[in-house]
Parts: structure tokens; C-alpha cells; sequence
């Protein structure tokens, strides 16, 4: 079966690719991929999948799904499909999406056969406001048994880890005056977040080498002959863990507080940007997924260091991920720029897309047809 899973790969594979150059010459930001979206669930519902839209109340996500009706495991993929402002597909998520769309259409000509689930989640703004975060929040992967992404990269590696990302915003809220004739009348906002700016750097040497912290005073007063009456300032927390990360931001809301309470202020904290948590690799599925990344020719390297922050990490708290890496063999090649989005539609591209996409429908068959790979797969999601 596993040839037929690798034959209806290359049986879809030129039709399919066509959705990644029409991608690539309509780029659309985040929140605003209404061609992506429409043209992907087009593509699923001609492929015989159930879609439906709006999903988690977004307006261009989706979640395109076929069952077999016969028991077994729930195999889901994740689709991005927004692009970079001037850039374009610089990120390849134009390969993202059909390599999630083509693994789901060749799992689902044996899925009859072998029972189980084909399930692709349509998951908007990855750049910028991470719909998986929302998504995640609302539960839509629970009833996943696993969740697969690829992504195009420079040189292929093995799925690592990434960064807890916790955004705070604090305001602080005094009493303007005159800062010369009558400064006794006022209560200095900016002295609040002086304070906590000067307590944050104070706390630095006493957390874990991992953990980071970033901030701006994004609102410092008016003018300079006036008290500050109100101010504000956005930070991130970072670390390698969730919990490390919620540990720092919860000293950083605490130290915000004495800073109110030393100038006499008022403070509110609220996130301003959704948080990514950490990814979550399962080793017990990334190994197969590798070992089938290699029997379709790939040469994948170690993890490397993950220092940025993604919305998969919320998803993998929910259900066991992992997000392979498929190269251009290119080590020169940058991300994030206007040569990766045109490799995405040479060649090499196309290539890189059947790779991608064979990877993840086979790892889809050995879930769902290996009783114990599935067991060990939830036995270690257990545990994070």
C-alpha cells in the first residue's frame, strides 16, 4: 500500500503544483488569503473531502476532513498559505499547503482499506497573528491522534524544538500636572515603567540562561513639560519551555506591580499579541517520519537550535506534532526573501513538494496501520 500511497503522489503531483504557482502569483497577507483558501478547498472537495469553512469562526480558515468509517487513527496535517508583505512566499507557504493537500488526497486512496482518518487544517496568518493559537485554544486538535507539517527550508533537518513566546502589555495610569509649576500635583506614569524596566533588567541574572526578555516603552507622555499621566510598554518573554517562560512573565507581572505601587499609580497587564508556546517534537513520531523522509531520497541533518518562536508549538500541547524541514540543498539560500519564494516554483520546488508530501502520507499509513508506533507515540505526549 505504500507504493500506491508513493504512485498517487506522483499521480496528483503536477496538478497540485499548479496551486503552488498560482499561490506564488497571488500573494495574499495574512487574514486576507481569500484566494488560497478558496482555491485549497476547491482542490479538497473535488479530492471527495468534507470542508468547512469559517472555521473556529476565522474567516479563511478551514478544516477539510474524509473518513472511512472504519475505526483507527485521526492523522491530521496543518496548511499555511499567507504570504510576506513585498517578499511574497519567501516563507514557501505555498509549499506548505499543497504538500499538506497532496499527502491527504494520496492517505486517503488507501484510508478505506485501512481505516482511520485524513483530517488538514487550513490555519491562516502564521506571519503575524497565528490562527493555529486561536485554533488551538478552541480545542480543534484534541481529537487529533497526530498532527504533521512540512516546511521548505535551505537544507534539510530533523524537526527540533522552538521558543515560548509570552507577550504583556502594561499600563500604567497617574495624574498629569505642570512638571515645573505644580510637579507635587502630578503622578508620574513614566516613573512606573522606568521602574519596571529597571526591575526586569534587575532580574535578569536570576532566571534561567535560557529565558529572554524584550521590551520597548511603546508610550512614554506627550510632552515634556508635562507629568506623564499615562504610559505603557509592550515586552516578550521567551525560554525554551512553556512553564519556564510562564515562571519569568509571572516575576515581570509581579515586579510591574511594585513599580504602581512605588509611584502611586495604577497598572493593567494584558496580552497584545497571541503567545506561542514551544514546540513539542514527539521523537517516537518524528523517527519514522524521518526514516520516511529518507526512503524518498532526502539527506536530513540534525535539529538545529530553534531560536524563533511558532504557532505549532500551541498545537503540539494538544496533540503529538512534528514540523519536518525540506530542503532546496541550498545552504546559501535565506528564508524570508524574494529568491526562496521563486524557488518554491522551479523545479527543485516540485520536487521538494512530492518529497514533503509522501513523507507525510506515509507516516500517516505506519500510524495508523502500527498499533504500537501509535501507543508510543501517545505515551510520550503524556509526558510533556
Amino acid at each position: 500500500m505504500k507504493e500506491t500511497i508513493r504512485q498517487t503522489v506522483q499521480n496528483y503531483l503536477d496538478e497540485i503544483f499548479e496551486i503552488t504557482r498560482f499561490l506564488y502569483q497571488n500573494p495574499e497577507l495574512g487574514g486576507e488569503e481569500v484566494k488560497a483558501s478558496e482555491t485549497l478547498c476547491q482542490s479538497f472537495r473535488k479530492h471527495g473531502f468534507s470542508v468547512e469553512t469559517n472555521f473556529c469562526g476565522i474567516p479563511t480558515a478551514f478544516k477539510a476532513s474524509y473518513d472511512s468509517g472504519r475505526p483507527g487513527a485521526t492523522v491530521a496535517y496543518c496548511a499555511e498559505y499567507d504570504a510576506l508583505p513585498e517578499v511574497g512566499h519567501g516563507c514557501g507557504h505555498n509549499l506548505i499547503c499543497t504538500s499538506a493537500l497532496l499527502a491527504a488526497v494520496a492517505l486517503k486512496e488507501v484510508l478505506d482499506d485501512i481505516g482511520g482518518k485524513v483530517e488538514v487544517y487550513g490555519t491562516p496568518a502564521e506571519e503575524t497573528d497565528g490562527a493555529k493559537v486561536a485554533m488551538a485554544k478552541q480545542g480543534a486538535f484534541t481529537g487529533a491522534s497526530v498532527v504533521m507539517m512540512a516546511h521548505p527550508c535551505a537544507v534539510s533537518e530533523v524537526s527540533g524544538t522552538s521558543m515560548c513566546l509570552l507577550p504583556m502589555m502594561f499600563r500604567f495610569y497617574g495624574k498629569a500636572a505642570h512638571a515645573s509649576a505644580c510637579p507635587e500635583e502630578g503622578i508620574n506614569a513614566l516613573d512606573a515603567v522606568i521602574q519596571l524596566l529597571n526591575g526586569m533588567n534587575a532580574m535578569r541574572q536570576h532566571v534561567p540562561d535560557d529565558v529572554q526578555f524584550h521590551g520597548i516603552i511603546s508610550n512614554g507622555g506627550v510632552a515634556a513639560n508635562v507629568v506623564p499621566d499615562f504610559a505603557e510598554a509592550q515586552f516578550y518573554v521567551r525560554a525554551r519551555k512553556k512553564a519556564t517562560a510562564e515562571e519569568a512573565m509571572a516575576r515581570l507581572v509581579n515586579i510591574a506591580k511594585g513599580a504602581a505601587l512605588m509611584t502611586g499609580t495604577t497598572m493593567e497587564s494584558l496580552e497584545f499579541e497571541a503567545p506561542y508556546y514551544d514546540l513539542c517534537t514527539n521523537q517516537a513520531l518524528c523517527n519514522v517520519f524521518v526514516e520516511n523522509q529518507e526512503a524518498m531520497g532526502d539527506v536530513v541533518k540534525p535539529a538545529g537550535i530553534g531560536n524563533g518562536s511558532l504557532d505549532l508549538g500551541n498545537v503540539s500541547y494538544q496533540a503529538p506534532c512534528v514540523q519536518g524541514w525540506f530542503g532546496f540543498n541550498d545552504p546559501s539560500l535565506v528564508m524570508h526573501s524574494r529568491e526562496f519564494a521563486e524557488r518554491t516554483v522551479t523545479e527543485e520546488g516540485r520536487r521538494l513538494l512530492m518529497r514533503a508530501a509522501a513523507t507525510m502520507a506515509l507516516t500517516g499509513y505506519d500510524v495508523i496501520t502500527d498499533c504500537e508506533l501509535l501507543k508510543n507515540i501517545r505515551l510520550e505526549f503524556e509526558t510533556i
